[in-house]
C-alpha cells in the first residue's frame, strides 16, 4: 500500500470509529422522560421520608435509659459537636427542600409543554440542587441506607440529565 492510501485508510477508520462512538441524538418520547421525572420525584420522597424517620428514631432512642447509658459510655457530645450536627442536618434538609421544589417545578413545566426539551432550564436547576446534596452526603456520615437511597436518587437524576444532554452528577 502506498503512503497516501494508508492515510486515506487511517482517516476512514477514524471517521467510522468516531461515528460509532457518538451517542445517539434520538430524542426520547415524552412518556419516557415523564417516567424519568417520576422516578426522581419518588426518590426525593423516599430520601426525605428516610431522613425524617431516622431523626424520629434517634430522638426516641435518646430518651430511653438504655440510650442514656450508651451515651455515657461514649461520652456526652460537646455543645460544639451538637451545633455542628444540627447545622449539617439543617443544611441537608434545606438542600433536599430545594431539590424537591425544583423537581416539582420541572414536573409542572414539563406537563404544560408539548416539547419536553423546553424544560431544560428546570432540569439544570434540579441538577444544581442535586449537586448540593451530593456534596453534603459525600462530606457527612449518614449511614449505608442513606447512601443507598441517595445512590438510587442520583442515578435517576443522572438518567434525566442524560436525556436532556446535560452533565450528570459525579458519583
Amino acid at each position: 500500500m502506498t503512503l497516501p492510501s494508508r492515510r486515506i485508510l487511517a482517516v476512514s477508520i477514524f471517521i467510522v470509529s468516531a461515528a460509532i462512538a457518538m451517542p445517539s441524538a434520538q430524542p426520547l418520547p415524552k412518556a419516557r422522560v415523564a417516567d424519568l421525572i417520576k422516578k426522581v420525584e419518588n426518590g426525593v420522597d423516599e430520601f426525605r421520608d428516610y431522613l425524617e424517620k431516622r431523626g424520629e428514631n434517634a430522638k426516641a432512642r435518646g430518651s430511653t435509659p438504655q440510650g442514656e447509658s450508651r451515651r455515657a459510655r461514649r461520652g456526652t457530645p460537646t455543645e460544639t459537636q451538637k451545633e455542628v450536627a444540627k447545622e449539617r442536618k439543617d443544611e441537608l434538609d434545606d438542600a433536599l427542600g430545594d431539590l424537591n421544589r425544583s423537581t416539582n417545578r420541572l414536573r409542572r413545566q414539563f406537563d404544560a409543554t408539548d416539547k419536553w426539551q423546553e424544560t431544560r432550564v428546570q432540569v439544570e436547576q434540579m441538577l444544581d440542587d442535586g449537586r448540593k446534596i451530593n456534596q453534603i452526603v459525600a462530606r457527612g456520615s449518614y449511614g449505608t441506607e442513606a447512601a443507598r437511597l441517595w445512590g438510587v436518587l442520583r442515578t435517576g437524576i443522572n438518567d434525566l440529565a442524560r436525556a436532556y444532554g446535560l452533565q450528570p452528577l459525579a458519583p
